[in-house]
């Protein structure tokens, strides 16, 4: 049995994290059997201090594209089967713009944003006894402040990474079309990772400052609650 851990419910969504719900999609979307296991405490466990990870019969596997990786390759790429050999280097290539593009741009709009702070704070820390409530999200906020830095796109002004994001998301809508996923009438790994981060600006109930951008498109809206119906009737 695979056991994923992640950080659990949070923004009306199954998980705040758009890694953990990339695994978790894929794995829905396969087809195959898991259990999740949910709690901010398994950061301190985790392999590689991040989230998620999985425990596979005992074995450990952290990081979403190693995951994915070891699945693939256990179960034959049960989502890519279909695709050309092109368009499985498409899928790996866009889903790593979107793991090193857009998703820091939710995460700052999440975390550094004053209209976003107040709400990230409140789904993540309220439940801390004081005074840990005050100290740790101030401490957390900072090294995400210095990650979003040495990363690069916390360099750039408020209004810079907006402009990221819409360009992002704009190139989705574009790239989606009329199609029910990106590839066709299949999903596939960057399904997985599409609706992992998309479903965070669609579907949760935190407005970020770039979730206009995304529900501003009405084949991106579709996607997400055509899939969420899919996968998810549990959830939303």
């Amino acid at each position: 049995m695979i056991k994923l851990f992640g950080f659990g419910s949070a923004f009306g969504m199954p998980d705040p994290s758009s890694f953990v719900l990339k695994v978790d999609c894929y794995m829905r979307m396969a087809n195959i059997d898991f259990t999740r296991v949910d709690g901010q405490e398994y950061l301190r466990k985790a392999p590689k201090g991040k989230l998620p990870y999985i425990n596979w019969d005992g074995k450990v596997i952290a990081d979403s594209q190693a995951i994915i990786n070891a699945l693939d390759e256990h179960y034959h790429s049960p989502l890519e089967a279909q695709l050309s050999e092109v368009q499985r280097a498409q899928s790996y290539l866009l889903t790593k713009s979107l793991d090193e593009n857009l998703y820091w741009c939710l995460v700052h709009s999440r975390w550094i944003r004053e209209d976003g702070w107040p709400a990230t704070k409140e789904a993540l820390f309220s439940s801390l006894p004081a005074p840990l409530s005050i100290l740790v999200p101030i401490i957390v906020r900072r090294g995400i402040r210095k990650s979003l830095s040495q990363h690069g796109l916390g360099r750039h002004s408020e209004t810079e990474i907006l402009s990221i994001a819409k360009q992002s998301i704009d190139s989705l809508a574009i790239l989606l079309g009329d199609k029910s996923y990106f590839f066709g009438e299949q999903p596939s790994n960057f399904d997985a990772a599409a609706f992992g981060l998309l479903a965070q600006l669609v579907l949760s109930n935190s407005e970020t400052a770039i979730s206009p951008y995304a529900k501003a498109h009405a084949n991106l809206v579709a996607y997400c609650d055509r899939i969420a119906k899919a996968y998810y009737q549990e959830a939303f």
